[in-house]
């Protein structure tokens, strides 16, 4: 392995920071896959081909190993973290009420969108990838990058266009809520 080697892995690190949160969720989950990306990229350094997109190839160890861990959980079942599920008190407001609704939609609707359209839209519209580079980067046609990004714009556009009309439907106006006591 080779100092260059190791300079390159570096350097695709923010990117593979940002695809694995894609996958995963969740940051503290995200930074063990990169992790273990990291890592099994390193051990297996002499079956990268040189010439050939380091990104695409460590994505590629990331999306592998998130697989895998997804198979067996599914065989052994979650685990959950009891100090994880502590809830802070937040902000007073409603515009940070509104924000984090429309977050939460956001993310709701983008966790319920399929794997592939979650990882094209993480390398398209998070990554800032050309679609030519995101098609390289999974070894699928462009076409299929287009298709799949647009289902899934319209998806987050749909449940965005749904949370609104929800939220002025179920948060009544100050005027309102005196005539409802």
């Amino acid at each position: 392995m080779t100092i260059e080697f190791r300079g390159r892995v570096v350097q695709v690190l923010p990117r593979l920071r940002r695809f694995c949160y894609a996958l995963t969720g969740d940051l503290d989950r995200a930074d063990d896959l990169v992790q273990e990306t990291c890592a099994r990229a390193l051990a297996n350094a002499a079956q990268w081909q040189p010439g050939t997109r380091l990104d695409s190839w460590m994505y590629r160890i990331a999306q592998n190993f998130w697989f895998d861990q997804m198979r067996a959980k599914k065989v052994r079942g979650e685990l959950v973290d009891v100090d994880a599920m502590e809830h802070l008190a937040g902000s007073d407001g409603r515009d940070v009420i509104e924000h984090r609704q429309s977050l939460s939609l956001v993310s709701e609707r983008f966790a319920a969108l399929p794997k592939d359209q979650q990882m094209i839209v993480s390398l398209v519209c998070i990554d800032g990838l050309s679609y030519k580079e995101a098609a390289e980067t999974l070894e699928i046609p462009i076409g299929t990058v287009m298709s799949r990004l647009a289902r899934a714009r319209t998806s987050l556009a749909q449940a965005l266009q749904t949370g609104s009309d929800a939220k002025s439907t179920f948060i009544p106006e100050k005027s309102n809520a005196r005539h409802l006591r």
